[in-house]
Order: structure tokens, then C-alpha cells, then sequence
């Protein structure tokens, strides 16, 4: 990958189209392959170093196998090779409202994980922009998400999404090491099964409410990585509603069912 390469013109305007009319596009080869393998060693040393030594959190995901990772400093090479390459200026220009460098953030998805339920990131109304970046080659074996395109035009609900069968529509995102897919958080998807024995992680920049309050988001917490819980709080209430989501799914998805019926925004 040449450092000097920019977006074409007719790249540009290609990202453009489909994002409107699809929700998301995705930038092959945008991120140093070899930086993000050694940025893959040390989040998965970390990772089981922290486990082994009982350091993480009960619950947060654990039991479902789906996990937030704050990735560090060593991840500010892939949001400045974005920013080489046009993708932060084209994201500017699709979202006006990012101001800031964005939220810095990773999906760790973890072997026998458990697939999610279909969801957005935050209510219609306040949608905002994600880059993602593939960390490794990521296939239907560890787990790629899935998505619905075009369901970022309008407001669905969970119920409109099970009841009209959108979720046929879905398709999963094969991407290599490297590749970035930027997306908007109105976009329907869910988190898939990692079939693997190895973890697969995914970098996250986001930029809800314009982007980051900290001066430099990579530098947190003195810059050092570490894992944090997802959907499930690391509660005994949390715990129970994990164990729920992994053991009774249908009930877990009668309680989201009811929460569309009355809430205006999923």
C-alpha cells in the first residue's frame, strides 16, 4: 500500500452513491496489513493475560461472547492511514456534524459467541458515522457481521424488521485485513457467530454527538489497552439478562418485540 495514494475522484463519488442509496461502502486495502498483525499479538497477549490472571470483569459479554476493547495508542496508525487516504474527508462530507476525531473503540468477538439480535447503534433520530476496520481477514467462520442494507433511509422497528422479513435481505460483510467499511449507525446488523477457536477483533471509530470530548482519544487511560463490557452490564441484573439472551433467545426477543411496540425510536 502506497502511503501517497488518495481517493480518486471517481472513488469518491462511487462511496458517495452507495452510501446513499445502501448505508455503507467499504474502502479495500485502505490500513497497513502488517501493523494491524502486530496490533492483532498484542490485544489477543492482553486479552490472555487479563483472563488468565482473572482481571476481567463476570459477565459483560463474556457469556455471550461478544466484547468492547478500548485498543490503545497503537491503533492511532489506522485512523491516520484513513485520514492519508481522503476516507476522514469523505466521512466529513457525508456527516457534516463530525467535528472531532472520533471514539475509539474495537469489537472483540470471542470463539462460541452467541449471534445478536438484530439492532442499530442509537435511536433514529441521532444516528452518527462509523469506520470500521477489518484487524484481520474476517469470514463467515469468525464471524462477520451482518447487515440490511438501505434500512439506514427511514425509520424501521425491530418489529418492521422481524414481521416484514427485512432480515432476509441481510449480508455478511467479507472483508480482508486491512479493509475499512464505513457505515451508518441507523443501519440495521447484528454481530455473528465466531465459529474460530481464536478471537476476532474489529477497530471501531465512531462519532456520536460530532466525536470525542478528549483531546486525544488514543491516549485514554495512558494509551493502554483494554476490554470493557457490551451489551450486558457486569451486574448480577446484567448477568441474568445475558444468561437469558444465551439460553431462552426467543424471550430475549419477545422483550425487544415489546420494547418496539412502545418506544418510538427502535
Amino acid at each position: 500500500m502506497s502511503t501517497t495514494r488518495r481517493l480518486t475522484e471517481s472513488e469518491t463519488e462511487t462511496f458517495r452513491r452507495t452510501f446513499t442509496s445502501e448505508g455503507y461502502f467499504i474502502v479495500r486495502n485502505a490500513v497497513s496489513r502488517e501493523r494491524l498483525a502486530t496490533l492483532h499479538r498484542a490485544m489477543s497477549q492482553e486479552f490472555d493475560a487479563q483472563f488468565k490472571s482473572g482481571a476481567l470483569f463476570s459477565g459483560g459479554g463474556l457469556v455471550s461472547g461478544h466484547l468492547n476493547c478500548f485498543p490503545g495508542a497503537e491503533a492511532r496508525f489506522a485512523y491516520e492511514a484513513m485520514e492519508d487516504l481522503g476516507i476522514i474527508d469523505l466521512i466529513k462530507e457525508l456527516d457534516p456534524h463530525v467535528v472531532r476525531l472520533p471514539r475509539v473503540g474495537c469489537n472483540f468477538n470471542l470463539p462460541g459467541s452467541h449471534t445478536q439480535h438484530w439492532h442499530t447503534d442509537r435511536g433514529y433520530s441521532r444516528d452518527f458515522m462509523i469506520a470500521n476496520v477489518a484487524v484481520v481477514d474476517t469470514t463467515i467462520e469468525n464471524g462477520a457481521m451482518e447487515l440490511i442494507p438501505g434500512t439506514h433511509s427511514r425509520l424501521y422497528k425491530y418489529t418492521e424488521i422481524v414481521l416484514g422479513r427485512h432480515h432476509r435481505k441481510g449480508m455478511r460483510m467479507l472483508v480482508n485485513r486491512g479493509d475499512v467499511y464505513i457505515r451508518n449507525s441507523n443501519l440495521w446488523h447484528r454481530g455473528m457467530t465466531n465459529e474460530t477457536s481464536v478471537p476476532r477483533p474489529q477497530l471501531s471509530f465512531t462519532w456520536e454527538n460530532g466525536g470525542s470530548m478528549e483531546a486525544d482519544p488514543f491516549g485514554v487511560d495512558g494509551g493502554k489497552i483494554r476490554f470493557l463490557p457490551n451489551w450486558f452490564k457486569p451486574t448480577r441484573i446484567g448477568r441474568l439478562r445475558e444468561h437469558l439472551f444465551v439460553k431462552v433467545p426467543i424471550a430475549y426477543s419477545a422483550l425487544r418485540f415489546t420494547r418496539s411496540l412502545f418506544d418510538s425510536e427502535y
